[in-house]
């Protein structure tokens, strides 16, 4: 399938979840969002999504930055940097300044960088567990990767 033929949809956060569910390698669906994204094929078969809302650090939420908080593919080429790429044009036409996302220090990045993104800083990997708000920690606690789109 050529790269021409994928396609960028809106989908809902139900179906988004859904195959997020099914698809994501370590993390499951997200609780909310500002939209989301799809990727589709010529047939019309969803071949991936992406999942855009606040950024989960405080210091980041200002009301001008959003977050690419999942990206799940079937395995698709160029899914993932559609899907980026389309998250940004999406955003600024909304009116957000700012976008970012994170990937694992063991992850490549291969997508946002094809997608015109670059590192900004490595975040420490920790536990969102606090003697105050005892939480299980279900998500990878290695370090991570803030990526951000470069402006033009």
């Amino acid at each position: 399938m050529s790269q021409s033929r994928l396609r960028i949809r809106t989908i809902s956060l139900r179906d988004a979840n859904a195959f997020i569910d099914q698809e994501h390698r370590h993390h499951k669906p997200v609780t909310g969002h500002k939209f989301s994204l799809s990727v589709i094929d010529g047939e019309g078969r969803v071949r991936g999504v992406a999942t855009i809302g606040r950024p989960v650090a405080r210091h980041r939420d200002d009301g001008t930055t959003v977050e690419v908080t999942r990206v799940a593919t079937d395995g698709c080429p160029n899914a993932c940097s559609a899907l980026y790429g389309a998250a940004w044009r999406a955003a600024k036409a909304l009116g957000y300044e700012r976008l970012g996302t994170y990937t694992l220090l063991s992850e490549p990045g291969t997508s946002l960088r094809a997608a015109g993104w670059q590192q900004v800083h490595v975040v420490r990997g920790r536990s969102w567990s606090a003697p105050s708000r005892r939480r299980l920690d279900q998500h990878p606690l290695e370090d991570k990767i803030l990526w951000e789109p470069r402006q033009p």
